[in-house]
């Protein structure tokens, strides 16, 4: 239905114009309201009941030994990963000082190559063991699972590693592997 006119054959005025303006300020600007997203107001996010099972299998991957176990692992396959990739990048590999022009042969560079890879190997999965059970350790006393924890199983082990040249090289060692911890934990939260 149409607005009666206003007076005798004069066509009713124009309605205001839209004001954009006020709409978008309602929409993203100021006045905007945000809404609170609770999923108890649609009903909840429905969840079966965890059965004894899963409920034994989290308790098992959230334990310290299994932690250890992984980290172990996990660091003996980097670093043997890391130490055939560093070999094969020397030039020295294969070398023997005692005939310096004699090319070594693709026996030799592989079994170089795979010493290494195991020395590696041998050294990630010691790091990775230390700091997993000194994270979990200190994760236990301190009853909270935030970043201090990293950095301070970071000192501990880096520590520990260092104090075997001495006291300046585990103060270094304490420092460096902090920051290294520190680091990954901020790159990973």
């Amino acid at each position: 239905a149409a607005p009666p006119p206003s007076g005798a054959g004069e066509p009713a005025p124009p309605p205001p114009p839209l004001q954009y303006s006020l709409l978008l300020q309602h929409l993203v600007g100021d006045k905007r309201q945000p809404r609170v997203w609770d999923p108890a107001a649609l009903g909840g996010i429905p969840c079966p009941p965890k059965s004894e099972e899963q409920k034994m299998v989290e308790r098992v991957m959230e334990s310290c030994p299994f932690k250890a176990a992984l980290a172990c692992v996990g660091g003996f396959v980097l670093g043997g990963a890391f130490g055939v990739f560093t070999a094969g990048i020397d030039t020295n590999v294969g070398f023997d000082p005692k005939d310096p022009y004699r090319t070594p042969t693709a026996k030799e560079v592989l079994k170089d190559m795979g010493q290494r890879g195991i020395s590696y190997a041998k050294n990630f999965a010691i790091v990775g063991a230390m700091f997993s059970c000194t994270e979990c350790l200190v994760e236990s006393y301190r009853g909270k699972s935030d970043w201090k924890n990293s950095v301070i199983s970071g000192c501990i082990t880096g520590g520990a590693i260092g104090f075997r040249a001495g006291l300046k090289a585990g103060v270094i060692g304490c420092g460096g592997f902090a920051a290294f911890s520190a680091a990954v934990d901020y790159y990973l939260r």
